[in-house]
Formats: structure tokens, sequence, C-alpha cells
């Protein structure tokens, strides 16, 4: 009966400068010879950046690059780290799922309210990758990432890991996520790493909202989606 009842109701699409036209793709503007000047206009998406953010990040770079004056070979020897989420149900994100059709195709996809996700981590370096370590509790099911839950993946996961390695030589990276910068946590990591921790509250502050710094983020949760 909903989906009878909302092919019934006017369609809208959204014009380049953002209006919306009451009418379906039959509207006037796209009609006759003009259609072919018409295209699909996707909206640009991007981390909303604070007034200090830029010099967080500049002072980050600084560092980064004395250091490795000094060793180098140092941006080598850093653990990047991150978690993200994996969507099991066929999550469809609109922006990418378009019909072109010359009547209106009265496609209507039903989506659970909290769909059903799974959260995965990983650190990546020069030397490879650690992981993936996937959060689930002992009942096998997926779960949020908190602070218990990350700390026992370091303990019991991330530190065995390292046993195959120089951690002397490492240093480890990880984002401001709250579970990430609980005293507990960093009191943990610099059990391990000591000075060696780049982290909010950590000895080196990572600067927030710099996805463009981390592998992971530029490069590997996109290639694995992909």
């Amino acid at each position: 009966m909903l989906i009878e009842e909302w092919a019934l109701l006017p369609q809208k699409n959204v014009a380049p400068d953002g209006s919306e036209y009451a009418e379906t793709v039959r509207s006037n503007h796209c009609n006759g010879d003009r259609f072919n000047s018409c295209q699909v206009i996707y909206s640009q998406f991007g981390l909303a950046i604070h007034q200090n953010d830029h010099q967080a990040t500049r002072r980050f770079i600084e560092w980064a690059q004395n250091e490795n004056a000094v060793v180098p070979d140092f941006h080598k020897r850093i653990l990047f780290s991150d978690e993200a989420h994996f969507w099991l149900n066929g999550y469809v994100n609109k922006q990418n799922c378009r019909i072109w059709s010359e009547a209106y195709p009265q496609v209507y996809v039903e989506t659970p309210l909290h769909p059903e996700k799974l959260t995965v981590w990983c650190a990546l370096w020069a030397g490879g990758i650690i992981g993936p370590y996937f959060f689930k509790n002992d009942e096998s099911h997926n779960v949020k990432v908190n602070g218990d839950r990350y700390r026992a993946m370091i303990t019991n996961f991330f530190i065995p890991e390292l046993n195959n390695h120089d951690v002397q030589e490492l240093w480890f990276q990880q984002d401001g996520a709250t579970c990430h910068t609980a005293r507990a946590t960093i009191d943990l990591l610099r059990d391990t790493f000591g000075d060696r921790l780049i982290s909010r509250f950590g000895p080196v502050n990572w600067p927030p909202r710099s996805c463009d710094l981390t592998p992971l983020d530029y490069f590997l949760w996109g290639y694995v989606k992909s």
C-alpha cells in the first residue's frame, strides 16, 4: 500500500544550483534539445576542518621531516592504525545509485532502521599489515568499539603480533577517537612504545581530522571496500 501511494506523489529533482523541480525528469529544463546539455550533479562531501587544524597538521609534518632528516627511513618505522566500518546487508549509497529512464521506474528499496555493520582494525607500515582484527563479543556478535574492547585488542592481539618485530624501532600512530585516547589506553600503549607514540594526549600529537596523512584512510580502506 505504501509503495502505491509513493508512486502517486510528485517527484522532485535537484538542479545544479541546489534548487528543486516539482516535476519528474520530463521537466521543461531537460526537454527536447536541451536534454543533451543536462548532467547528473553529485554533491562533493569533505571532512569539516576547524580553524586550528592547518597549524596542527603543519607542526606534525615539520616534526616528521626533522625526524626523517636524522633517520632517513623514519617514515618506514611508523605503524599507522585505524578502524573502519563494513556494511553487511548490501548497504546502498544513494549518491552512487542512479536509474536512467524515460518514465518514473517506481523502484522502492527497503532498508533496515539500523543496518548491520562490522568494525575492523588494522595497522599498516612498510613491513606489511598487522590484522585484520574484527570486533566481536564472546557470542561472536559484532560490537561497537569502546575503551575496554580497544584495550583488550591491544593486549590480546596487537602486542603479541609485535613479537615478530623489533618494537624498539617502531612508532605507533592512532587517531583521536575517545577509546584510543582514554588515560588507561595511553598508559597501556606507553608501556610498550614509551615515547614512540603518536596520538592525541600522547608524546607526539596526531593532528585532528588529518585523513590525508594516514595510508589506511587514503588507500587501504578504499582499496578493500572496492
